[in-house]
């Protein structure tokens, strides 16, 4: 906008500079053409048709005017022309000039030669109305800034509706999204009600609700499974308690009590330390002390705890393979060690337990622990690692087991970078597989 003003207001300008330096010109010839000059003259050396031109001649030596148009006299003194520039040359700028009663004229000025009968230096005196000009040129700059200030109004209109609609759709996903509570984790934002701009967004919360959903009931279930396994140690401890206490009795079964209760404490203090050490496991902050050894005689020194209980249930104990593994010895021991405990709690008798050591191409460490017992239905497979999660009776018979030895073995693969996984069939045996990642990750 300022430009455009800028450019018509100099348009402007230089035509009015142009018409009066040809009028100073004209007149120049013509007065060097004639013996005198009077104000009729002067009067037709105005172009006609055109108004608001004014021309004066004076003596250039005594300042006497000779002619003039009366209207110049009226509005503008001889003084207030500029001076004119040496060797009859034409300006090629007037000076702007506001008279008292609030009118613009441009005003020029130039030597001429009047051809009298001796030649006679005159001044030319050229003035043009130009208040029309100002007036237009004001007009026009409140028209362009009108219109400069309305296209801001209606853009920034324009700009705030778009914008209040462009993020609508964010609104409404803010609203339902404070629609979501713990109760309420099943909700969905979905994919076909969104912008393509924002569809990215809702896939990704959906996904954060599906973990979130999935980590509740799980946080749910644990909490359930953690209230119902010491519910029964407690209420065994105390059972014990009030018996003992309803009659008097000897030294010997007050210390049978004693020490069916230490029994439970125990186990209350494995499964204590089992769930210190699942807590510190999910720190992002725990550090590994990870270093170089051979595989086969850790897990020898682990069969060979077991050896005395594998023998008396005439249980097979055998490892197959060696290898070199990157890791922390001693959370590798205890996974390897809740493997075989939990195999041999679940080996029929005269039955078998294979350690299987395989080194692969990539260097990934695999060590699998297979015994030949009943086997897991495959509706118990994904659960087995879960936190107190039993299958049936029958593989957690053994009133030791706390539920959360697996769960613990996951634990220390996942802070190894590794994995487990197991396989199972009824009948057939359960095979249970630690995967290492190689040194070089």
């Amino acid at each position: 906008m300022s430009i455009l003003y800028l450019a018509v207001v100099q348009h402007i300008n230089t035509a009015d500079n142009l018409f009066l330096a040809d009028t100073l010109r004209a007149v120049q010839a013509d007065l060097a053409d004639k013996r005198t000059v009077n104000n009729e003259l002067l009067a037709d050396e105005v172009p006609p048709g055109t108004t608001g031109y004014f021309v004066r001649v004076l003596d250039l030596t005594t300042k006497e005017v000779i002619a003039e148009e009366p209207e110049i006299g009226d509005h503008l003194p001889p003084l207030r022309f500029p001076e004119a520039l040496s060797e009859h040359r034409i300006p090629t700028e007037g000076l702007e000039y506001q008279t008292p009663n609030g009118h613009w004229f441009l005003l020029m000025s130039a030597s001429a030669i009047l051809n009298s009968n001796s030649p006679k230096p005159v001044l030319i005196q050229v003035a043009q109305d130009r208040s029309d000009d100002k007036e237009f040129t004001k007009n026009f700059g409140k028209l362009l800034a009108g219109v400069l200030i309305g296209g801001i109004v209606c853009s920034a209109a324009i700009a705030f509706w778009s914008a209040k609609r462009a993020l609508r759709p964010l609104q409404e996903m803010a609203t339902a999204t404070e629609r979501v509570q713990a109760s309420q984790l099943h909700q969905r934002l979905g994919r076909g009600r969104w912008p393509s701009e924002l569809i990215a967004l809702a896939a990704g919360f959906d996904q954060m609700l599906a973990r979130l959903e999935e980590s509740f009931d799980r946080l749910s279930r644990f909490s359930a499974d953690l209230a119902h396994e010491l519910r029964t140690p407690i209420q065994n401890l105390r059972g014990g308690a009030e018996v003992a206490l309803t009659r008097t009795r000897t030294a010997e079964e007050y210390r049978e009590v004693i020490e069916l209760s230490i029994e439970e404490y125990q186990r209350l203090s494995s499964m204590i330390d089992s769930l210190l050490f699942l807590a510190r496991s999910e720190n992002a902050e725990t550090r590994l002390n990870r270093v170089k050894f051979q595989i086969g005689p850790e897990i020898d020194k682990i069969l060979d705890f077991y050896d005395a209980a594998a023998r008396e249930r005439e249980i097979d104990l055998t490892r197959f393979g060696d290898g070199e593994l990157y890791a922390d010895p001693m959370l590798f021991r205890r996974a390897i060690n809740n493997l075989i405990s939990n195999a041999l709690q679940h080996a029929p008798t005269a039955g078998q337990i294979r350690v299987l050591v395989v080194i692969e191409l990539d260097h990934e460490v695999q060590i699998a622990v297979q015994d030949n017992g009943c086997g897991i239905g495959p509706e118990h497979l994904p659960r087995i690692f879960d936190r107190f999660y039993r299958v049936d009776a029958a593989r957690s018979s053994g009133s030791a087991s706390t539920g959360l030895g697996l769960a613990i073995v996951k634990s220390i693969m996942e802070l190894h970078g590794g994995s487990a996984r197991a396989e199972s069939e009824l009948g057939a045996g359960t095979k249970v597989t630690l995967t290492f990642p190689g040194e070089q990750r």
